[in-house]
């Protein structure tokens, strides 16, 4: 287990101070806080576009976090040859898979967390849709205090001790955004303690983890790719797996009735459509407990799946 959680840590260290894993978060957390503006040129309820915009925004952001992070986990230790160092210590190989799984997928849900936070402030303070409607001053004063804090502190722990600008900066982002989103759960927007009203709605919060538990499949399936693949075909192949996991019932699943080739894929493939529920959001339906925990249950199925295949494919790999 040792050898797992340090496996594990370092890949998490080594994800959080990669360029592109910042480069998402930075892009991410721009687009979100731009959509209100955005989606107040709708002629029917803005508010909705505006949560369809932000699911999106944080189910591509996942998925690209645990593409681009995972990919790169166990090809770019193979290219560099430092992968033999490490399993000469010994170190078992299914335990360095599951360890790469286990820090690429701390660094997904880490990146997820942030962006989720960024949404739920997002849906609060709403879209301006009449002139007579005013800025939510708690939401925009906690977000203001969040940067600033964090721009801060990162900047004197990179001056005082050297540490990584951006990946402390991440972590510190998700620390004080914590306070922020508590804050704000409850203070309303009159700056008064009010519960009640805190603009945060239960679904939001039921689809940011099922777009995660998306997340977790794709993470394991580059992780699987990875470990007989570069990163060009690894990224390649989730990229194309993503879209048609996106579109499975509706490419596969009357095909399936009668072909048997689409019966295998439509088995076969992640179905991604069933972690989206922005449908149910914008038409005011409602999201049973019960929903999630079998999504959660096929995610986990699906993931062991993957990384049973990853270590299996890795056992023969010549690595040295």
């Amino acid at each position: 287990m040792g050898k797992l959680f340090t496996i594990a840590e370092n890949t998490f260290i080594e994800t959080l101070r990669q360029p592109v894993y910042s480069i998402i978060i930075i892009a991410a957390l721009l687009l979100i806080i731009i959509s209100p503006s955005i989606a107040m040129y709708t002629m029917s309820d803005d508010n909705k576009l505006l949560r369809e915009i932000g699911l999106s925004t944080l189910f591509l952001t996942s998925l690209f976090v645990a593409i681009f992070s995972a990919s790169g986990a166990v090809a770019e230790e193979l290219q560099n040859k430092t992968i033999t160092t490490v399993l000469t210590k010994p170190v078992q190989r299914p335990i360095f898979i599951i360890a790469k799984f286990l820090g690429v997928l701390a660094a997904v849900v880490l990146a997820h967390y942030i962006c989720t936070i960024a949404l739920l402030m997002a849906i609060r303070h709403g879209v301006l849709q009449t002139a007579s409607d005013t800025h939510d001053w708690t939401v925009i004063s906690a977000a203001a205090v969040v940067v600033l804090t964090v721009l801060l502190l990162s900047t004197f722990f990179n001056y005082a001790y050297d540490w990584k600008f951006m990946s402390t900066a991440i972590v510190l982002a998700a620390i004080f955004a914590t306070f922020a989103i508590v804050f704000l759960i409850f203070i309303d927007r009159t700056w008064t303690f009010n519960p009640q009203e805190n603009g945060i709605n239960t679904l939001d919060v039921y689809g940011s983890v099922l777009l995660l538990l998306a997340a977790m499949i794709i993470a394991a399936l580059a992780v699987a790719l990875s470990a007989r693949f570069n990163i060009v075909v690894t990224l390649s192949v989730c990229i194309g797996i993503f879209i048609l996991g996106l579109i499975s019932d509706y490419t596969f699943a009357e095909l399936a009735k009668t072909e048997l080739w689409a019966k295998i894929c439509y088995f076969v493939l992640p179905n991604l459509q069933i972690f989206w529920i922005s449908d149910a959001i914008y038409e005011g339906g409602k999201v049973p407990l019960k929903y999630l925990m079998i999504s959660a249950s096929y995610a986990l199925c699906y993931t062991t799946a993957m990384l049973a295949l990853a270590i299996a494919s890795f056992q023969r790999r010549q690595v040295g």
